[in-house]
């Protein structure tokens, strides 16, 4: 009797370890607890697929792949509904911090993102500089005009948010120069992250780069290819 009711013990702390293993291996860390900035995501907290992009506006690469996604963004909104994805954009100065240009542009957009997200109005500016920026300076000219993008002074971008309702407390955060810490913080963490511009992280699907001449049709391969991985 006692052989058996160790036996029987044995049996029960082994199936109890394979469960505890099969558990360890299918839990998934809530996004919420991964998320950099609410503010700056879209979709379902909960969602099953969890997107990344990392990007900066003084990247055009970053800019062809995000005005690609604006140009269709009722079906954007509706590929991750129907895919149940949660998106992130994780936004910086990179290139000015880390890249080889060190455009101060980079650091200009990302102090007026930022103060526009301050005030709740970080997907209204977000969407208005991507467009702004693409046809103002890289859809036509592409990779060429950014010695003269380069030289904008910060009265480009507080337009911007003065366009989409922003204020004199926008204008003073930008010129103040408010929410660089974050931004360059924001910018050290993604060194660890991310091997070029624009990058992105759609599950296990890690890819950098995108070109001046791809459009929605690219971006849908590249969603794709995140839900297959």
């Amino acid at each position: 009797m006692g052989k058996a009711l160790r036996i029987i013990g044995v049996v029960a702390v082994v199936g109890i370890l394979i469960t505890a293993i099969a558990t360890s291996l299918t839990h998934k860390t809530p996004n919420s607890e991964i998320v950099w900035d609410k503010d700056m995501t879209v979709g379902n907290m909960e969602a099953k697929n969890y997107f990344i992009i990392y990007s900066d506006f003084a990247c055009p690469y970053c800019l062809a792949f995000e005005n690609a996604i604006i140009e269709h963004e009722s079906e954007f909104k509706d590929y991750i509904r129907d895919n149940d994805i949660l998106v992130e954009i994780r936004l910086s100065d990179f290139m000015y911090e880390y890249g080889q240009s060190q455009s101060i542009e980079s650091r200009y957009s990302a102090e007026a993102v930022y103060c526009a997200k301050n005030e709740g109005k970080f997907w209204d500016y977000y969407y208005a500089a991507i467009e702004k920026v693409w046809n103002d300076w890289f859809k036509d000219l592409g990779k060429a005009a950014f010695t003269e993008f380069n030289k904008l002074d910060k009265s480009y971008w507080i337009k911007i948010g003065k366009k989409v309702g922003l204020g004199e407390t926008f204008e003073t955060c930008v010129n103040n120069d408010e929410p660089l810490e974050d931004i360059v913080k924001t910018a050290k963490k993604m060194t660890k992250l991310v091997d070029g511009m624009p990058h992105f992280k759609f599950n296990n699907y890690s890819p950098s780069g995108f070109d001046l001449s791809w459009g929605w049709e690219y971006v849908l391969m590249f969603f794709d290819a995140g839900l297959k991985s």
